[in-house]
């Protein structure tokens, strides 16, 4: 018999007279030997080969399941654990068997904590200096994760695990998140096998405005009727988990949970709404000193620490509750109100993925982390608003009628009809008991509550498997750690190598240390020492026990006299600043700031000079005329938005055919908080604006049969204000005249040809027709954008630097 081709090469038989012929060989580099490492034996026949198959990467048997659930902007007493009076039994449980870190810290904002916690690298070296709704054209503001930077999800498939992922991304810029981007930075393109949520940070909890699954965003008229985001995302992480087992009995997971919730807009079930009704009359200085009483009794701090005064820094001030009015007591606790709601819906989802876990056998064997991107937040404002969008803006000449809050029936709060968001007084109290807010570098930014629990490796008797604790551990750690530690220490504790090379390049080094030591023992020391961190100009620098830390006022130089200097080990509520009596700890820290600026890439800091406000010009293609056919999916968000935003603008409406029975929406854009829509009911063509939650209507008259050209013209006028007018055939017959400008995050759900998807802009016309397509021959719906209006940022930014330059 011939002899066969062994794997290693070997002698090879004349062609012709042995199982194979000897290949010519091939120019290098621009053929693979097929069989060049195959493990077996080729022959030319499969009885006179031998077959071999490639290893499959599996993790051993004792591998645990990685449970990662993280919640949006929730401070750091806002669950039972941390103090909280909301009822919170699943996280309560998860805290008995656990460890709870006490001191743990993570970055001011979502996107660079989400960056920081999925890769263990500082965020300004990913490219996250902030958002993802910046781009500015700095590498520090890159908003993109390299190649060279794994995240946690693709070392962990990598070895064996499978990957989800469910609800907030938030590490796509906004002008990447459309279904036209090549996808690089999306959640499967970064190590997930599946994906279920949404790409950008905030949306509506009852009609979210656009669902990606996978890689593919999800054209939806209509969402069942008692829908809410958390439920879903909840469902469709069970969904994945219960699928995977029923395929592979031994695989292990990894599921990252990040909930929109609790961000604004807050949106609660009427049902765990009426839970809380009256718990929160008695206000915000009330509710601080009894969670704080509670965290002292449970241990979370010394008995002598001291609750600081309400936050009274500019712009941040919290005034007596007792000093507000009747009205404004019982407005601003229906805030609170819904607010606990959605807390509480957060641990009845994770109650819920528990008892899956549970059912399955797995929950001894999963890891469950549970902590916040960052402190509670300050953004809505000393009153509150009942329209999101309009507080939620930031502008240099907002008019003097600028008014960031809407009147509301009370009964429509924290439900569909209504974005609310609770005044900073609440936002102060869920911080409870640090200093400031959400984008600040003071503790209430960056102090947040941290959960770590696994039955079968954690507080285990001694001989099992696991990380094993002392007996009579409390399960509290006041060690210091950073949110780029959580990498490394799941790493260890699935026991997963983070690889020098990977795919052939070398992978850029770590920023956070494992902790897993400090899991073992409460007495162990800190893994991590000294940390810089920076924000909009918000620095701190930590280093063993001292922090340095300033607030800037946007625009004001960066120069030393900002710094506070605290000693959080017997301070940890940053109250005394003792940078007048140690100027030499100021100098080296401040020093130790700016080396560890230059080398995690923070250069260049934001100033008065509007940078933030510029966007790529590759953008500027994105405002281009452009035509959408009937049946046509859903424009993302940031790509409608160029459409309209600070400019004015024409929407061109073909009608092929339009008998007189025919009705329904022609052109849709945005929401309940805000949007137009042009629709035709009752033979007749109507406008609806909705103008940050209030309503206006315009009746343009009867439609009658045939073929029509509709325009919709949007006249920027200065005030950001719109004139518009309707106009048909070129006659006009509808006006609409002096309202507000929609911008910054308004419209949030995008352009719908021929229907009003999901959150509808008029909810007079959704209850009467729900999502409302247009029965006619709609042919198509052209935009086209017009001139910047006069209050247009880049417009002015631009145009200042220009002149700037001309001086120079």
């Amino acid at each position: 018999m011939p002899t066969s081709r062994e794997p290693t090469g070997g002698p090879r038989p004349e062609p012709g007279t042995g199982p194979r012929p000897v290949p010519r060989p091939a120019p290098a580099g621009t053929r693979r030997d097929p069989y060049a490492g195959f493990g077996g034996r080729i022959g030319r026949t499969f009885g006179e080969s031998e077959p071999a198959w490639p290893p499959r990467v599996r993790p051993d048997g004792h591998a645990p399941n990685i449970v990662v659930v993280l919640v949006d902007d929730m401070g750091y007493s806002d669950i039972g654990p941390f103090g909280a009076e909301i009822a919170t039994p699943a996280l309560d449980r998860l805290a008995e068997q656990g460890v709870r870190l006490t001191n743990y810290h993570t970055m001011p904002l979502c996107s660079p904590a989400r960056a920081a916690l999925l890769t263990g690298l500082n965020p300004h070296r990913v490219g996250y200096a902030m958002v993802a709704n910046a781009d500015p054209g700095f590498p520090g503001y890159g908003m993109e994760i390299a190649d060279d930077i794994p995240t946690l999800a693709e070392l962990l498939h990598d070895a064996g695990y499978a990957t989800y992922a469910v609800g907030k991304w938030h590490l796509a810029r906004d002008s990447a998140s459309n279904a036209a981007d090549d996808r690089r930075n999306w959640p499967l393109q970064k190590g997930f096998d599946q994906y279920y949520g949404v790409l950008e940070g905030l949306t509506s909890l009852f009609h979210p405005h656009q669902l990606v699954r996978d890689n593919s965003p999800l054209d939806i008229d209509d969402l069942p009727d008692g829908y809410y985001y958390t439920d879903d995302i909840t469902d469709q992480a069970i969904s994945m988990v219960a699928s995977l087992r029923a395929h592979d009995a031994d695989k292990p997971f990894f599921l990252y949970v990040a909930h929109n919730a609790v961000h604004g807009p807050l949106q609660a079930k009427p049902e765990d709404v009426r839970r809380y009704r009256g718990r929160y009359d008695g206000g915000w200085d009330a509710l601080r000193e009894t969670r704080f009483d509670r965290q002292r009794a449970a241990g979370l701090f010394p008995a002598d620490t001291r609750l600081p005064r309400r936050n009274f820094e500019a712009g941040h001030e919290v005034g007596p509750w007792a000093e507000l009015t009747p009205e404004q007591q019982r407005l601003y606790a229906r805030y609170m109100e819904v607010y606990a709601a959605m807390v509480d819906n957060i641990d009845q989802n994770l109650g819920r993925l528990l008892d899956t876990l549970a059912a399955l056998g797995e929950l001894d064997n999963t890891i469950v982390i549970f902590t916040s991107d960052n402190g509670g937040t300050g953004e809505g404002g000393a009153e509150g608003t009942r329209s999101y969008f309009k507080r939620f803006v930031q502008h240099p000449n907002l008019p003097a009628d600028w008014d960031p809050d809407v009147e509301r029936d009370p009964e429509l709060i924290g439900g569909p009809r209504s974005l609310v968001h609770y005044p900073r007084g609440w936002g102060m109290a869920s911080n409870t008991p640090f200093r400031l807010y959400k984008g600040q570098t003071y503790a209430g930014g960056v102090r947040v509550p941290f959960i770590l629990s696994w039955p079968a490796g954690l507080r285990t008797p001694a001989g099992d498997a696991g990380v094993r604790t002392p007996a009579g551990d409390t399960g509290i750690r006041a060690q210091y750690q950073y949110v780029t530690d959580i990498t490394p220490t799941l790493l260890d504790l699935a026991g997963v190598a983070r690889p020098a090379r990977r795919r052939g390049r070398p992978v850029q080094e770590l920023d956070g240390f494992s902790f897993v030591a400090v899991l073992a023992d409460p007495d162990a020391p800190s893994t991590h020492h000294e940390q810089y961190c920076e924000m909009i100009g918000n620095r701190s620098y930590y280093r063993d026990g001292w922090k340095l830390v300033t607030l800037h006022r946007p625009g004001a130089p960066y120069d030393d006299g900002e710094w506070a200097l605290y000693d959080v080990t017997r301070d940890p509520t940053e109250i005394v600043d003792l940078s007048a009596a140690h100027p030499d700890v100021v100098k080296e820290l401040a020093s130790a700031w700016e080396d560890a600026a230059w080398r995690n890439g923070v250069f260049p800091l934001a100033d008065g000079s509007g940078a933030l406000v510029i966007r790529n010009p590759a953008e500027e293609r994105l405002r281009r005329p452009v035509t959408l056919l009937a049946g046509t999916p859903e424009l993302e968000r940031y790509r409608s938005a160029k459409l309209i935003t600070f400019r004015s603008f024409d929407i061109v409406i073909e009608l092929d055919e339009h008998a007189a029975g025919d009705e329904g929406v022609l052109v849709s854009h945005g929401d309940q908080g805000g949007g137009y829509s042009v629709y035709v009911e009752d033979g007749r063509l109507r406008f609806a604006y909705n103008e940050y939650g209030v309503l206006h209507e315009a009746d343009a008259g009867p439609l009658p049969a045939g073929r029509h050209t509709v325009r919709v013209r949007a006249q920027a006028i200065p005030g950001l204000r719109w004139d518009w007018r309707i106009l048909v055939d070129g006659t006009e017959t509808g006006r609409l005249a002096d309202v507000h400008q929609l911008i910054g995050m308004a419209p949030l759900q995008g352009i719908s040809v021929g229907v009003d998807r999901k959150s509808p802009v008029s909810w007079p016309v959704h209850e009467r027709h729900r999502s409302f397509r247009y029965t006619g021959r709609l042919k198509s719906v052209t935009y086209i954008p017009g001139p910047p209006a006069p209050d247009d940022p880049e417009t002015l930014v631009r145009t200042l630097r220009e002149a700037a330059a001309t001086f120079e």
